[in-house]
Parts: structure tokens; sequence; C-alpha cells
């Protein structure tokens, strides 16, 4: 689906949401080239919209004053033998009117207004001859390089000893490469080639240009001294400003020129899930849930066989410890479940775990990050890392333990203390047919142990009650156990719920804020850069 290419204005805000974006993590070396070129765009889009700024850069002795002067068509810039000449930036302006903000703006003290035009439909113009930027004079080399990055058009010109010089590319005119759309070439001194070698050098500084990066410039031949390519030098301005638009494609160049570093990057992939996985198997394993979930179910077996066991026997279990307390948990018992409140604290190897954990994320996490966010991730990390024992801690304080049978089950204590009494009841008829049977004369007659189906009553009795409580432990005890497989089966799941909600919201969302940050300032950055 075709895209449309956004505006100038939309650039330059997309630029200064990029730069908010990327405040807290870029260094301000980083920053200051996005800074620099929002400050200068707004800046010049506040100035004269109507005048194209032309700067003249050159190395020294490469003639360029006397070329100025030959294009303005009157000596206004001195030019000598005694190098540097140029020591502060000279203007000619026609159409001066609306200038002066911005020759301000540019710090441009000597100004020479024209009469007429510079050529006819240029329009306001003004031409700039700067200080030579590979001066001896450090305060020139800086005058040079400040304008070119403030005017409109930017004229390189050497000559033939001095085009193929690897410091002049290196340091002057690569650093421009995004800005062929506003760059002029020019060879001068070409009368001192014999004319079969002018278009061979010509193209040969023509293919160093497009090394540099400047694809699309083309490279003008003159000579001060006998006019040769000065009417085309001429007519090269005047196209640029004839188009009006000078200012437009400069801060757009400049915007592809801070942009280009970071357009590189593609834009991220979520977190896969395996990650989130992986991390809350180990946070879950670090919390010791697999060990809670063990102990809530051995607790609630031993607890419900103390309520529902055999009674002769039961009262044994209760001698053992509770594993819950074995562990140095508190617990607030109610009728739903156990709370767990407090847990010894984590020991060395099982914060290596929960160290390991969020590290892993935070390295998926980090994937596919330039190095400013990269980093901002791992040192998150670090500092939620140390931070996990205590969150794990809290997570699992939050979680019921279901420890604690219901209520319910109370009915088969009554039971078993109904069929210990029969049994017990059993027994004293017993003793007392052997000790008192005077005292049951007068109740039951002479048949002091009457029967049932051939079985004496007391018999039964004692039979009945201990095999009921036996029968009744034992059933309780097997379909406990099933009970206690899915309480421990539930509190785990509990647990690991507990541990994901917890790295959700203590891993996650943190280095999650960070990657759409990088997601903004890509996104930014990519409109800035006019895709």
């Amino acid at each position: 689906m075709f895209k449309k290419k956004p505006q100038l204005s939309e650039r330059l805000e997309a630029l200064n949401s990029a730069r908010e974006a990327g405040t807290a993590y870029l260094t301000p070396t980083e920053l200051e080239p996005l800074d620099r070129v929002a400050k200068a765009a707004a800046e010049r889009r506040e100035l004269s919209a109507d005048h194209t700024v032309v700067g003249f850069f050159g190395a020294t002795g490469s003639g360029k004053t006397t070329l100025f002067n030959a294009v303005v068509g009157e000596d206004l810039g001195k030019s000598s033998p005694r190098r540097p000449t140029t020591s502060s930036p000279l203007a000619a302006v026609w159409e001066p009117r609306g200038s002066e903000a911005l020759l301000d703006w540019l710090s441009v003290e000597d100004r020479r207004n024209r009469s007429g035009e510079f050529a006819p439909g240029a329009g306001p113009l003004i031409l700039l001859d700067l200080p030579d930027f590979d001066s001896v004079e450090l305060s020139n080399r800086e005058i040079a390089t400040r304008l070119a990055g403030q005017v409109d058009v930017l004229v390189w010109v050497t000559d033939p000893e001095k085009y193929a010089d690897s410091i002049i590319h290196e340091n002057f005119i690569r650093p421009h490469a995004n800005h062929s759309a506003v760059t002029l070439a020019v060879l001068n001194k070409a009368d001192r080639l014999r004319d079969g070698d002018v278009q061979a050098v010509c193209e040969s500084y023509a293919q160093l240009l497009r090394e540099d990066g400047l694809k699309k410039v083309k490279v003008v031949p003159t000579s001060a001294r006998d006019g040769m390519g000065i009417d085309d030098l001429r007519k090269e301005i005047t196209r640029v400003a004839k188009a009006h638009n000078a200012q437009t494609r400069r801060i757009e160049a400049d915007l592809s020129a801070v942009t280009t570093p970071w357009t590189e990057g593609a834009a991220i992939q979520g977190v896969p899930k395996s990650a989130k996985k992986e991390m809350d198997t180990l946070l879950s394993e670090a919390a010791g849930a697999e060990e809670l979930a063990n102990a809530t179910s051995k607790a609630y077996r031993q607890r419900l066989g103390q309520t529902t066991g055999w009674l002769l026997t039961s009262w044994i279990t209760k001698l053992k410890p509770d594993p819950l307390r074995r562990l140095g948990l508190r617990e607030e018992a109610d009728e739903l479940g156990v709370r767990r409140t407090s847990m010894p604290e984590l020991d060395a190897s099982r914060k290596a775990i929960a160290n390991k954990g969020v590290r892993h994320y935070a390295a998926a996490a980090s994937e596919g990050l330039p190095n400013a966010w990269s980093s901002a991730v791992s040192d998150r990390a670090e500092a939620i890392a140390e931070k996990m024992p205590d969150h794990l801690d809290r997570a699992a304080s939050g979680t019921k333990l279901p420890a604690q049978p219901s209520g319910a089950w109370k009915i088969f204590q009554v039971i078993q203390w109904f069929a210990l009494l029969a049994a017990l009841v059993g027994v004293a008829w017993y003793l007392a047919v052997a000790f008192l049977p005077g005292v049951l004369v007068p109740l039951l007659g002479n048949e002091l142990t009457p029967e049932v189906e051939g079985w004496s009553i007391p018999t039964l009795l004692i039979a009945g009650g201990l095999l009921l409580g036996i029968l009744l432990g034992t059933l309780i005890a097997v379909f406990g156990g099933f009970i206690g497989a899915g309480i421990k089966s539930r509190t785990r799941a509990a647990l690991r719920r507990k541990v994901a909600e917890t790295s959700e919201k203590q891993v996650v969302e943190p280095l999650g804020a960070i990657r759409q940050d990088y997601a903004t300032f890509l996104s930014s950055i990519q409109t800035a850069a006019g895709r």
C-alpha cells in the first residue's frame, strides 16, 4: 500500500519526538546532531524564506575569493597571494529587503547590497565568501564549519592540485554527503590544465564525490582568471535559486544526515513467549513453588487424618511436625485455607536461580535493540534482580495455601467418636458381666449377653465400633490422598500464576517500557528521515 511521504513540518515534529524519546538513553554527543538540526531548522524557517543563501567553501589557495568576485561581477572580496585571505564571511545580497535578520542569524556583518537581479527569475539571493575550511587559523575553520551547517546551498571550490586531497574529502565534503541536492562542485583554475585533461580531471573529481556519497553532483570547471565556466556556474546557482526550495531541501538534507545512523535499525519484534515462560519457570523454582505445593498437600492430608482418622491412633499424628510449619511458615487459618505470610529468606542458590530467570528474559528483551537501549534493559534488569526475592515473597504471601480441611469433614469425626463409644460400651458390658453381674440382672434378666443371629451384642458393639473406625479412617486416608494430589496441583498452579503476575509487573512491564521508548524513537526517526 502506498504511503504518503511526510511533509517537512511533520518531519521536524518527528525529530523533536525522537529527541524526547532518546533523551533518557543517548549520550550528549549522540543527541547533539539531533538538537543542532532541530534548532537550526526552527530558526531558519522563522527567517526569510524568500532568500536563497549560497556559501562558497574552499581550501586554501583554491581561488575561492577570486571566483566569488567573478560570479558577483565585482571585486568585493579581497584576494592576494597571502594565505589565508578571507578571515570573515562576506555577503553579496540581491534584493536585500528582509535579509537583515537572516544575516544576523548567520553572523555575517560584512554585507554588500547589489542592485537589480542576480539573474532573471533568480529572486532574492545571498552569496557568501567564507574563510578557508582548512585554514591554519582555528577561528576561520570554525566559521566555515558553522556556516556549512547553516547555508541553503554549498559550493565546494577546489583546484586541480587539491581536488583529490583526502583531508578535504574526509573532513569537509564527506560529512555533507546527504546534501547532494543542494551542493555544487567547482574545479577552479581549470585553465592550468590542457584542454584534453579538463574533462578527465572533472570526471575524476566527480568519481571521488560519488565515493563520498554525493551521487548527483555536477562538477563545473571554471577559471576566474580568463572567465572560463563562470557563466555556467552562474546558471547552476540561478537554477537552484529559481526553484525557491533550497531552504527546504537543505533542511531535508540535514534531517537525512542526522537520522541516517539510526534508520538502519529494524523494527523490533515482540519478546518470544518462550522467554517469559522460561523466566516464570525459574522464578517459580526460586520461590519454592514445588516445595510449597508438596508441603501444602502433606499438611492437608495430615490435618485431615487428625480430624477424621481412627481415634485410637490419630492422636499420634499430632506429635508429628506440621509440614508447613517445618518450612518456617506463619499462617492465618480461615475457612478457605491458609495464607502464607512469611518464609525464610531465599538462600544463595535460589537467588541465583531468580537472577538467572530475570537476566534470561532481559537478554531476549534486548535482542535487536541498539546499545543505548540494550544497556538500559540490562541495567534495569540488574536492579530488578536485586529486589526479586522480596517480590517473590510478596507474591507467594498473596497465595492461599488450602492446607486446612473444611468443616464438613467434622461429621466423620463425630462418626469416629460414635464408633469408639460403641466399642467402649461393648468392652464395659463384658467387664460388668465378669465383675458386676448383679448390676445387669435387673436390666437383662438371666441372659446377660443377648445374641443377634448368633452374635452377642457386646461382641457386635466392640467389633462394629473398631471395624467402623478403622475402615472409615482407612477410606478417608485413601480418599484424602487423591484430594491431596489435587491440592498439590492447584497450589502449584496458584503459586505459578502469582509468580507470573509478579514477573509481568516487575520485569516485563518495566523492560517493555524501555522497548516501547525505542519503538517510539525509531518510528519518529524514520518519519524524520522522510520514510
